[in-house]
């Protein structure tokens, strides 16, 4: 250590928690509950609002939150600035509960919490979004706690809900302070919003409701004894959620973990319970989190230490360490450490103090992105029990470093061994044992005299090495503990490389070089001469560095446990856009476009620059899952920037062919699970390519079958998941030409999205599309309006590329040459030059739809003569062409003349009318049986039908099945 530079232990004081504790801090988990209800005996700290702000980092979002929810409450007329239902949905340990009784304080303690840090920031945001301050007090909210992990379903606690039993009850007697005459005035509206509203406003002051762990309540519902009282409660909760919105200067927070981050046991009723709440949270609330992983060091900084270090400390710590990091340390060493290599170190040497920026990249990283990690409660944990450790030794007269780096966490110290093993970081109980006996063995004693590491730096006889850096050997075997102990790190690399162990024995003094820390490895890694037993060498593959673990024998699902962990949201989420483009196909589409997501830019953007318009041919166009999913109530940027690249909404842009590009979407919910089979695949592909795993047969054998399934179970899932197309359709009204319509395969249909055959399917059910060989002249007829005679055949060719009233054609050309050959064939339509003179063609393939020197006209009219005898010349037919050449007429013959042509006529109506008249129905009746009749007769010959009714369950399976029969696939939702 150099004595030029005041060490941390010296400027900084351990808060007396910390100390008291002996670094194992009680009160990481805070209860909403207790410090509310706590006696004064068990009350904690945190529960007065001075201390609460001392420890609290003023974190963006959390002081936003408040500042919301404070206008909410005092903002008077101008309360509706801010929203009033939100959800705290963080996984565990994410800090939910302290946000909680953060906004406790702020409404049950306003002046105190002012004067905090995180009051001054709240009040000054609140401030500026109301154009002013609010009142001190906020009007004297009433806040009405209901802290659900401390209730027990369906019996109330006499202390705090006097008689009340249900939720709804027990939310009444706490809003009224106890008062049982408004309590019986409001008893039995559990599920009346008018009764809720009422009751919000009886008291006559802003309410606050801070609902905790409601997962915790909701999960006694299941419960046989409780069936009735688990209506009731849902139908309260519903009520409440619903009412909230429309009460002024009510806020209420919810905390409920998203589904796919919470492992509660929850049997199916209450799964859907957790889904109808999730729909409710969703349709009325925001979401809102309390930190971010960049938060992590100043929340420790509060936690741990009582007051900041001097400025002239961090500039003189940093400049020890970048005046020493350089020549060979550099070339070899930090370079290849990029927490290290930074150009920004002094400040995040500033930001980070007194820990390292590689220990605190390390947990805001990696550690907080581990599934079983709970992200600020097992950092805390962690780095209290290592300050409390290292600040003992450091005021003793003992070495400590410097920054406290990944090898400097003492494992030899029983509360920062087991604050490390029981983190999450190792997923599984038997792993943790391997590795608390890995720490002992290996590293160090808790006697702090034995383990291989600890006994290589005590034989150390150098006398002036070793007292530079008396623990070094020590310290990398911790470093490589730490980047083993989760099996697989961030991208599914193992262990650590040597230049991140040799920057974990750094020290900043001259006399220390590189090739101490090479001497140091080495001893390590000489196990005959008393090094670490349990490491494997790995080698580098793709141009990296070969990396060395500390391995326990471990099962392969006890590997494929960790390997999961180690999946990012990012990896998983690339797997699984990777997969949709591949499981993608066109079918009868000419082209399949996937478009990526751009995290940078909105949707719509992404979307304008795809290329979508850019083809005068159909194309499905693939969404990429990672920006663009539809339902589950957040599925507006995806709609609206389709229809931006439709040419609709305020947002449009100039679009040509639209028309013929269909937009193949996920479904929200479908994408959670299928990233669940994302993780399970890449866990299983990491596992695979494992050393340990490939050189034992039988393990890789389990481990490419096992990968194989789950290879086959993601492209399931994904395929389940693509359940939504949206086209350019027709629209039904005369202001509304063009909209958009959105199609959705059922869930058990096997029908996909991203299969262009079973797109195209339904688009012809849904009259969008012909059927292959379906374009008829018939068909074609009936498409063509008569303002589509005399325009330019390339023009009408492009109707059915960018028209949305034009069918899409699978064939393309061909189709509509064959169509328009087999309507001039019959006479039923001429081909016809810009001269107007008509055009012979004895093939389709002489039909140039690409000309714009060809028209498409009526076929002539032709009147007889009066009887029999030469022909004189040209006929008076009416049509832009000549008739009949001259020659002989028609001469007496007994044969039969040419049959008649069949009239028919094209009907087209809109009807959008209620069904509550008894003269309506009748009508309507009537319609559908003429429509019934002609269909039996043979009198239709071609029908495009749209029907859209709201009709009763009773009789909706029946018709659905109808539907389907006829050959088109119908939608369904709850009206």
């Amino acid at each position: 250590m150099s004595s030029r530079v005041t060490p941390w232990w010296e400027v900084l004081k351990l808060r007396d928690e910390v100390v008291h504790a002996s670094g194992s801090i009680d009160d990481v988990q805070m209860s909403l509950f207790q410090a509310v209800h706590g006696t004064p005996q068990d009350r904690p700290p945190y529960a007065e609002p001075s201390y609460y702000g001392d420890i609290t980092h003023p974190s963006p979002l959390f002081t936003d939150l408040m500042a919301k929810v404070a206008v909410r409450l005092g903002g008077g007329s101008k309360h509706t600035r801010a929203r009033a239902l939100w959800r705290l949905d963080q996984a565990m340990g994410g800090g939910k509960s302290h946000g909680l009784i953060g906004l406790w304080h702020l409404a049950a303690h306003p002046a105190a919490l002012a004067q905090t840090d995180v009051g001054k920031a709240a009040w000054a945001k609140a401030a500026l979004i109301l154009d002013g301050q609010p009142p001190a007090d906020l009007n004297n909210p009433v806040v009405v706690v209901l802290a659900a992990d401390n209730m027990t379903a369906g019996k109330g606690s006499a202390e705090f809900d006097g008689p009340a039993q249900t939720l709804h009850e027990r939310f009444l007697w706490r809003l009224f302070g106890g008062d049982n005459n408004l309590y019986l005035r409001y008893r039995d509206g559990y599920a009346d919003k008018h009764r809720i509203v009422e009751a919000l406003t009886a008291v006559g002051r802003p309410v606050l409701i801070l609902i905790d762990e409601i997962m915790d309540y909701v999960r006694q519902l299941s419960l046989t004894e409780n069936a009735d009282l688990a209506i009731k409660d849902m139908a309260f909760l519903r009520a409440l959620l619903d009412s909230v919105n429309d009460v002024p200067n009510v806020a209420a927070v919810v905390v409920m973990i998203a589904s796919e981050a919470d492992n509660i046991d929850l049997d199916e009723a209450g799964q859907k319970r957790r889904a109808e709440l999730d729909d409710l949270l969703i349709r009325n609330g925001e979401t809102a989190t309390i930190n971010d992983n960049t938060d992590f060091a100043e929340i420790l900084r509060r936690r741990l230490f009582d007051g900041t270090p001097p400025a002239e400390v961090l500039k003189a710590t940093a400049t020890a360490f970048t005046s020493r990091m350089t020549g060979p340390w550099r070339a070899k060493v930090f370079d290849f450490v990029p927490a290290a290599a930074n150009v920004e170190f002094p400040e995040e040497v500033a930001r980070c103090y007194p820990f390292h920026p590689q220990l605190m990249t390390m947990a805001e990283q990696e550690w907080a992105k581990l599934a079983g990690f709970q992200r600020v409660r097992s950092t805390i944990r962690i780095f209290a029990a290592t300050a409390h450790s290292q600040y003992q030794r450091g005021r003793s007269g003992r070495w400590a470093p410097l920054l406290v780096g990944p090898g400097d966490l003492p494992l030899s110290d029983p509360t920062v061994r087991e604050a490390v093993i029981n983190s999450g970081l190792i997923v599984d109980t038997r792993t943790q044992a391997n590795y608390r006996q890995i720490a002992s063995a290996d590293i160090v004693a808790a006697d702090d005299l034995k383990g291989a590491a600890r006994e290589l730096d005590r034989s150390r006889t150098d006398g002036i090495i070793g007292p530079l850096n008396p623990r070094a050997a020590e310290r990398a075997a911790t470093c490589l503990f730490l980047c083993s102990v989760i099996g697989a790190r961030a991208g599914g690399r193992q262990g650590a490389t040597e230049a991140e162990l040799k920057a974990a024995v750094f020290v900043p003094d001259v006399n220390y070089s590189v090739g101490e820390a090479d001497t140091v490895l080495a001893e390590l890694m000489d196990v005959e001469g008393g090094g670490l037993s349990s490491v494997e060498h790995l080698a580098g593959k793709g141009g990296q560095a070969p990396r060395l673990f500390m391995s326990t024998r471990r099962t392969l699902n006890m590997l494929v446990k960790a390997a999961r962990t180690s999946v990012t949201d990012e990896d998983r989420d690339e797997e699984l856009a990777k997969s949709a483009e591949r499981l993608s196909g066109t079918g009868p589409f000419k082209a399949k476009l996937f478009v990526r997501a751009d995290p940078d830019r909105d949707p719509i953007a992404v979307l304008t620059a795809a290329g979508i318009d850019d083809a005068r041919s159909t194309r499905l166009v693939v969404l990429d899952p990672r920006q663009f999913s539809l339902l589950n109530g957040i599925d507006k940027d995806t709609r609206d920037a389709i229809r931006a690249v439709m040419g609709l909404g305020p947002n449009k842009v100039p679009v040509q062919w639209a028309s013929s590009a269909v937009f193949s979407c996920v479904n929200t919910q479908g994408r959670a699970a299928a990233r669940g089979a994302a993780a399970a695949y890449l866990a299983w592909d990491r596992v695979a390519v494992m050393d340990a795993v490939r050189a034992d047969d039988e393990l890789s054998e389990q481990a490419r079958s096992e990968r194989a399934d789950a290879r086959r179970n993601l492209d399931s899932a994904v395929r389940r998941a693509y359940r939504h197309f949206i086209y350019l359709a027709e629209g039904d009204r005369e202001d509304e030409p063009r909209v958009d319509r959105t199609h959705a395969f059922e869930p058990d249909s096997n029908l996909t999205s991203l299969d262009g055959s079973a797109v195209w399917k339904a688009l012809v059910g849904q009259g969008k599309a012909f059927d292959v060989s379906a374009l008829t002249a018939k068909a074609l007829l009936h498409n063509l309006d008569v303002k589509d005679f005399g325009k330019p055949l390339d023009e009408v060719r492009d109707l059915f590329w960018s028209t949305p009233r034009m069918p899409l054609l699978p064939g393309g050309d061909a189709d509509l040459q064959k169509a328009i050959y087999e309507a001039v064939t019959a006479e039923q339509l001429r081909l016809v030059g810009a001269d107007g003179q008509d055009r012979v063609v004895t093939r389709p393939g002489d039909i140039a739809v690409g000309s714009s020197g060809l028209r498409l006209a009526p076929p002539q009219e032709v009147v007889p003569g009066p009887g029999p005898g030469p022909g004189p010349g040209p006929g008076p037919g009416p049509g832009p062409g000549p008739g009949p050449g001259p020659g002989p007429g028609p001469g007496p013959g007994p044969g039969p003349g040419p049959e008649p042509r069949t009239a028919e006529r094209e009907i087209a109506f809109s009807l959008v009318t209620s069904m509550g008249d008894e003269g309506t129905r009748d009508a309507v009746r009537r319609l559908l049986m003429e429509l019934s009749n002609a269909a039996d007769e043979g009198h239709v010959s071609w029908a495009q039908l749209q029907v859209r009714v709201v009709i009763d369950d009773s009789v909706a399976d029946a018709v659905e099945q109808a539907a389907r029969d006829s050959g088109t696939n119908p939608s369904s939702r709850p009206a």
